[in-house]
């Protein structure tokens, strides 16, 4: 089945609501956000842009250690969740409903950071590139980098009855069955978009950022190692280049020229 354009995630957001944060993976919030902070060089008062950010548990982790935090996603519904419980918990993270692909922002971050393939896994195989290009651009000279995507390898290696992987776009399929706050089920099409560690490494550095690890990852064990077959996540941690150009400013031609 071919993967869709646009915002196909949303109507699953909306179908989810707040029985997203009852799925076992965002149990290990506060681990991955304790790393990411050693890992980028993360300080108290730094402005950090959270890209794909869901109902906002990775910017609220960030924002009870003193990070100023601005989240940006697409679905309407998780933007909603995230500002109201960040308001319940008086946090001054900021979140907007924004596509990732249409960020305009230019170096006024000291960090970004892009999990749980939101923002940048879920496009379907297209505009990939352009999408990563859009999430450093707004990072400035010698400002960090975390980025999650979905390994290949153990995408193949673990392929389930029902799935499929297309070696041509990267791309993994399922229908997932997915309850949401009142227990009902529905079947909904996923499309992630996989990676290898190289393949990762190369849109990095095509994007003036300077690769620190590539490391294997699991939800909740966000470590520094080398990727093995049999992690499902692949963690990159750079810094965009001091001499780098920005996405927003090189010439109409080559930006173009970024989409794969």
């Amino acid at each position: 089945m071919t993967s869709p354009e646009g915002a196909w995630f949303n109507p699953v957001a909306e179908f989810l609501g707040t029985a997203y944060l009852r799925n076992a993976f965002t149990l290990g919030t506060e681990q991955e956000v304790e790393y990411l902070v050693g890992a980028l060089g993360l300080e108290p008062g730094q402005r950090v842009l959270d890209v794909g950010c869901g109902p906002g548990r990775h910017a609220r982790a960030l924002a009870r250690r003193g990070l100023d935090v601005v989240g940006v996603d697409l679905s309407p519904d998780f933007i909603a969740l995230a500002r109201e419980a960040a308001t319940a918990e008086g946090l001054t993270a900021q979140f907007h409903e924004q596509d990732v692909c249409a960020l305009g922002v230019d170096a006024e971050f000291d960090a970004a950071i892009c999990l749980c393939q939101g923002g940048f896994g879920l496009l379907g195989g297209h505009d990939e590139a352009e999408a990563f290009g859009r999430i450093v651009a707004p990072v400035r000279p010698g400002g960090a980098l975390g980025v999650t995507a979905f390994h290949t390898a153990f995408a193949v290696r673990h392929l389930e009855d029902g799935e499929s992987f297309d070696p041509v776009t990267g791309v993994l399929h399922e229908i997932a069955s997915v309850r949401n706050a009142a227990g009902e089920e529905r079947p909904f099409d996923l499309w992630t978009t996989c990676f290898t560690p190289r393949e990762l490494t190369m849109l990095a550095e095509r994007h003036d950022v300077d690769v620190h690890m590539v490391s294997g990852v699991m939800p909740g064990g966000y470590r520094a190692a080398a990727p093995t077959l049999d992690d499902p996540e692949l963690l990159l941690v750079g810094r965009r280049r001091a001499s780098g150009t920005s996405l927003s400013r090189r010439p109409p031609s080559e930006a173009a020229s970024s989409r794969v």
